[in-house]
């Protein structure tokens, strides 16, 4: 059944550690992501395979949720929301967010993890867990390191035949992609107010008990954003078109710039950068593959390269930034040059000259 009666999942309860500074004050599902909040790309996507109805599984700063999205009515969608007062788990934020289904016991669920950019083709998931009337379908993809992901092990008819979390010694490298389609009947039947991990218990469970568990397997983009680095790529991609974009206008560019940014003629802004709202860019500065968040600041002959510049943050005419973190209203004066994974706090007052350069951590 794949049409706007299509209910869907968000999990976007984790607080984005990995991602400090940045989710200090916003979880990393809201962080501007080539000019929109990161979840109005998933939102995008669910409603391009059909998805009406959309629950967000909240925990982290829940609030914010609803003040970013509403009832979903400009993204086409009804959207509710759940919140976990204390963290469930994958396995029980999918479960406490079924509170909010309405779909009957056979009817499909989607569920996407609100942490990762994917060019699948999610209509072509649902309609094999259709065909193979599947209790679980799970999106998977193949990379070069499998031992840091859930690796998923199929036969020649795609049928799932373990999950193994995370393994040392991988048995292939095609791993759990982080998107699902749910028989509703599955889904209710993970234990309530309980923490459960999918990865963990839900879906081993599942090929244990000889349920029909289906793998889905594609060599589309995709992107797990959870470190600065992969952020920055993730922004990168969509302004560069590596990845469609549906809920971005003006992409493929060489830099997405908003309309009341304001960039100096003869600075240089490009590589997929993001300028947002009240940034700028001085003359002679210039700014590559990097993500300038609202109101932030680049000082004459500047360098910011592969950066993610927080709102507000200032820096000083000829400070060098390469592969940086930095935190909201942070200020870096003049003859700082921050590289290889430099992080810096919100608020931080870096004074003239006192780092040429930071290790990785």
């Amino acid at each position: 059944m794949i049409n706007d009666d299509l209910e869907a999942v968000l999990l976007v309860g984790g607080q984005g550690s990995r991602l400090r500074p940045l989710t200090i004050a916003t979880p990393k599902p809201l962080l501007p992501t080539a000019g929109v909040p990161f979840l109005a790309h998933q939102l995008a996507r669910a409603r391009e395979a059909g998805a009406g109805h959309v629950v967000f599984a909240t925990s982290y700063r829940a609030a914010m949720f609803e003040r970013a999205f509403g009832d979903g009515a400009a993204y086409g969608l009804c959207i509710d929301y759940m919140v976990e007062d204390e963290p469930l788990g994958t396995g029980g934020a999918i479960r406490n967010a079924a509170g909010a289904l309405r779909g009957g016991p056979d009817d499909p669920v989607l569920v996407l993890n609100g942490d990762i950019l994917s060019g699948h083709d999610i209509r072509a998931q649902l309609a094999l867990h259709a065909r193979a009337e599947a209790a679980v379908t799970l999106h998977l993809t193949e990379v070069t390191d499998p031992s840091r992901f859930g690796c998923v092990p199929t036969d020649a008819d795609g049928r799932v035949t373990a999950f193994l979390e995370k393994t040392p010694d991988p048995v292939t490298n095609r791993i759990n992609a982080g998107c699902y389609v749910f028989r509703r009947s599955t889904l209710d039947a993970i234990p309530a107010g309980q923490v459960v991990s999918v990865e963990r218990e839900t879906f081993p469970g599942l090929i244990a008990a000889g349920e029909t568990v289906m793998g889905y397997a594609d060599a589309a983009y995709w992107l797990d954003v959870g470190t600065p680095e992969a952020y920055v790529q993730g922004c990168r991609d969509l302004v560069l078109g590596r990845l469609p974009a549906p809920a971005v206008s003006g992409v493929p560019a060489p830099a997405l710039i908003a309309a009341d940014a304001k960039i100096d003629p003869d600075a240089t802004v490009g590589g997929g950068s993001t300028v947002g709202p009240g940034a700028t860019v001085a003359a002679g500065a210039e700014v590559t593959g990097s993500v300038l968040f609202e109101d932030a600041a680049v000082g004459e002959g500047a360098r910011v390269v592969d950066s993610v510049l927080g709102r507000g943050a200032r820096l000083a005419p000829g400070v060098i930034l390469d592969g940086a973190v930095i935190g909201d209203d942070a200020v870096i004066e003049e003859g700082n040059e921050l590289r290889a994974g430099a992080r810096l706090w919100p608020g931080t007052h870096l004074p003239p000259t006192t780092l040429r350069f930071t290790p990785d951590p």
